[in-house]
């Protein structure tokens, strides 16, 4: 295969801290000769695991660039046993466009890998995390949020997995977070995931959906940096006793937990997040805009649970 068109202006091999970029060539109207610039820090101290830290896989949801500019900012070398690469923003051009996807060549980033050094500039960002930058890791954490388009009550997941001494890693590595709510976390369209192509490699890997709606909190930010320190400890990297609170464990056991609209219209929901609802409970209406005096749809629940998004 091609080697990847993205160049990079650190070391990953080399102790201390550095702050760069992987530089990825972009001709367009206003620089012929231009690069995307994706910022990137390393920091490493001796042997040890290493662990990558990614957000704005979708560049509508911000607490993990929030989380990880910051950890970037404050990390130190001195305080590692072991490597951490941060890349707070995945998706750059969806990230400063403030979308979900990239407004240059509509790329999702969860839904194109492995990716492709000749394809599209997701594409080949997508190629460069898979076959240099996930060799590298032990551990992935990929912050995710609802961004414009959901809102989730906000939870740490891990999936279901054939090899089940990994899933127990991942597990394990969910837990450390300690997220207000952790999930086993069911994909609808799992083929070309990021977080598949992590697990398939054999790491450990977990993600979030903190919250959501198109902004962060305080609230869940704090969730995001707190979950930061506590896997870093986890893996070994750092030092220090986990910061443990009580966390609410939720299962997805089927496509059942899915409600999906069979219509367009405006969304009423009915009961909060976080609500107990039961089989049959009126969850939603839809509402139809194209006329007065039509009644809307209702939408219930298929199963027993909590309403979590």
């Amino acid at each position: 295969m091609k080697i990847s068109p993205i160049t990079t202006t650190v070391d990953f091999d080399r102790n201390g801290v550095q702050h760069g970029f992987l530089k990825l060539p972009h001709s367009h109207d206003a620089s012929g000769w231009g690069s995307m610039m994706i910022p990137i820090t390393v920091a490493k101290n001796g042997e040890g695991p290493t662990i990558l830290f990614t957000g704005a896989n979708h560049g509508d949801e911000y607490e993990g660039p929030i989380a990880l500019f910051d950890l970037a900012h404050t990390i130190n070398a001195d305080d590692l046993s072991g490597r951490v690469i941060i890349v707070p923003s995945m998706n750059y051009p969806a990230f400063q466009a403030g979308k979900r996807t990239s407004p240059i060549d509509s790329g999702n980033m969860n839904r194109v890998f492995p990716g492709n050094p000749e394809g599209t500039l997701t594409e080949k960002i997508a190629d460069y995390f898979q076959r240099y930058l996930l060799p590298l890791a032990d551990y992935v954490v990929d912050f995710h949020s609802g961004g414009k388009t959901m809102e989730f009550l906000p939870f740490c997941c891990a999936h279901v997995l054939d090899d089940k001494e990994q899933q127990s890693r991942c597990v394990a590595a969910m837990e450390a977070f300690n997220a207000p709510h952790s999930m086993m976390l069911l994909e609808l369209e799992a083929d070309n995931m990021y977080d598949t192509a992590a697990e398939n490699m054999g790491k450990v890997f977990i993600g979030t959906e903190l919250a959501g709606g198109g902004s962060a909190t305080a609230t869940t930010v704090a969730i995001a940096k707190k979950g930061i320190r506590n896997i870093l400890r986890h893996a070994g990297i750092t030092e220090g006793e986990l910061e443990v609170a009580d966390t609410i464990s939720l299962d997805m056991p089927d496509q059942s937990c899915f409600i999906f609209s069979e219509s367009t219209g405006l969304l009423e929901l009915c009961i909060e997040l976080g609500a107990k609802v039961k089989a049959g409970d009126l969850i939603a209406f839809v509402h139809p805009i194209e006329r007065t005096g039509l009644a809307p749809t209702a939408y219930h629940a298929a199963i027993d649970g909590i309403f979590s998004g």
